[in-house]
C-alpha cells in the first residue's frame, strides 16, 4: 500500500477569488477525483478548521493499493485537469509518498 499525503498553503488572492473561496473550490476539485481509478483505498481532502492547529490550508490524505494505482491517479485526465487551478492558487506545497 502507498500513502500519498499532500498539503497546500494558499495565496490570499488568486484566480479572482479570495483564500476562503479558493479553499472551497480546491476541496471540491479534489473530492471530484476520489474515485477516478481502481485501487484508491482512501481519499480524504480536508480544510483547516477554526480552533484547531493548522499550518496549511488544505490537506489530501490518500491511500492506494499499489504504486501502479497511484501512478494511474497521477496521470488520470480528471486529476491532470485540476492541477492548473491548484498551481495558480497555492503559495506552498508539501508532499510525501511512502509504502507501508
Amino acid at each position: 500500500m502507498i500513502k500519498h499525503i499532500v498539503m497546500w498553503k494558499l495565496k490570499d488572492h488568486a484566480e479572482g477569488g479570495d483564500k476562503a473561496t479558493n479553499i472551497r473550490k480546491m476541496k471540491e476539485l479534489l473530492d471530484s477525483c476520489a474515485n477516478v481509478v481502481p485501487g484508491i483505498l482512501k481519499f480524504e481532502a480536508v480544510v483547516a478548521q477554526p480552533g484547531l492547529e493548522a499550518t496549511y490550508d488544505v490537506v489530501l490524505y490518500s491511500e492506494f493499493a499499489s504504486r501502479a494505482a497511484l501512478d494511474a491517479y497521477q496521470d488520470h485526465p480528471d486529476h491532470v485537469a485540476i492541477k492548473p487551478f491548484i498551481g495558480a492558487v497555492r503559495e506552498a506545497r508539501q508532499c510525501m509518498d511512502y509504502e507501508v
